[in-house]
């Protein structure tokens, strides 16, 4: 896994980067595992734009990732590493004794013709998943679950890592990417290892055409437009907007907005 530079031959490939995909072993998903997926153009059920600077795109096929690993103690082989439009980490396909074919994101060090496991009597390995309460404190994880059974939810971008840094009785102590440390019951599952694809964050797109693939439409600056349709907006030449930023509302940007008293026992350290 690399990154690809470019020879400027116009302005766009100037500082333009993508991945070497070196790390691809299959050129196309495998179909059971494969669904359409349906664009919304940041719309609601409504039809309104809840989410602005959405639409367009390529076309992509979902890949349903398996994020619970509920089967216990029945190792599988890797068969191929792939990508996925969907994420940033690259999915690996696995092959279960019993013939069943799951998905589960690429960590670190993850080949083809590995073998991993799920369960508490697993080894400690990369793509290995097991209770929180079975893995050593230090360990850096991945792939964590919020609630016992519900499926993975947090640490899943490429590159993401987290650490079990204390236990005590049902609970531990995961110290996440951003530096929140939060309290996370020990039964939770979680998976050994940093999520590949690290160099994702290197990537440079060098032109607006790049991030139009993605879906990501232009993005216009509040003090660009006119005192009609933002309160940066209006004003003679090119004003600087008079005012801390916001958004089309009013609304102060970079101000907290979480409020989420039901949860906030479980921060034992935000980020910030």
């Amino acid at each position: 896994m690399g990154i690809r530079k470019y020879n400027p031959t116009s302005p766009g490939r100037r500082f333009q980067s993508s991945s070497d995909y070196k790390d691809i072993t299959a050129d196309s998903p495998y179909k059971p595992l494969s669904a359409p997926l349906r664009k919304t153009g940041g719309r609601n059920n409504k039809g309104q734009i809840t989410a602005w600077q959405r639409g367009g795109g390529n076309k992509r096929i979902y890949r349903m990732i398996d994020f619970n690993r509920e089967k216990i103690g029945m190792p599988a082989v890797v068969k191929t590493i792939e990508y996925d439009p969907n994420r940033s980490a690259r999915i690996a396909l696995l092959k279960y004794r019993d013939g069943e074919h799951r998905y589960i994101l690429a960590p670190v060090g993850l080949g083809v013709g590995d073998t991993v496991m799920t369960g508490p009597d697993a080894e400690i390995k990369p793509g290995n998943a097991m209770p929180i309460n079975a893995i050593p404190l230090g360990t850096m994880i991945h792939n964590i679950e919020l609630n016992p059974g519900q499926g993975a939810k947090l640490v899943r971008a490429a590159g993401a890592a987290a650490q079990i840094v204390a236990k005590e009785g049902k609970f531990a102590q995961i110290k996440m990417p951003s530096g929140e440390v939060r309290i996370v019951m020990t039964s939770c599952m979680a998976t050994i290892g940093q999520v590949g694809n690290v160099e994702h964050e290197n990537v440079t797109y060098g032109k607006a055409g790049r991030k139009r693939y993605l879906g990501k439409r232009p993005h216009v600056r509040g003090v660009a437009m006119n005192p009609i349709d933002h309160p940066l907006g209006g004003g003679e030449g090119k004003s600087s907007g008079g005012r801390p930023a916001c958004s089309p509302w009013g609304k102060p940007e970079g101000v907290k907005t979480r409020r989420n008293k039901r949860t906030d026992k479980f921060i034992v350290k935000r980020r910030k």
